[in-house]
């Protein structure tokens, strides 16, 4: 069900968002630890960066999910599917 984004590994496409969100929020803390060689540091970067893409597509589609719920005749809470590109 993921869908590989332009430029988004496969494997962090294939990530729930929860696992994304925990890897990003290890290379914060391995980038702001400052004890990562240059190189290091720059491939620390655009993996983060991949996966904070990754996270922000997860939540618009979940964000349009929810603004797809609406009331049904009798009042009781329906799901339309999103159109989610």
């Amino acid at each position: 069900m993921a869908e590989k984004k332009a430029g988004i590994p496969d494997d962090i496409a294939k990530m729930s968002f929860e696992a994304a969100l925990q890897e990003l929020e290890k290379i914060v803390g391995q980038l702001e630890s400052g004890n990562a060689p240059l190189e290091e540091s720059i491939a620390l970067y655009e993996r983060g960066n991949h996966l904070k893409a990754h996270c922000e597509t997860r939540l618009k589609a979940a964000q349009a999910k929810v603004e797809k719920i609406t009331l049904g005749a009798n009042g009781a809470a329906k799901s339309e599917p999103a159109d989610i590109d």
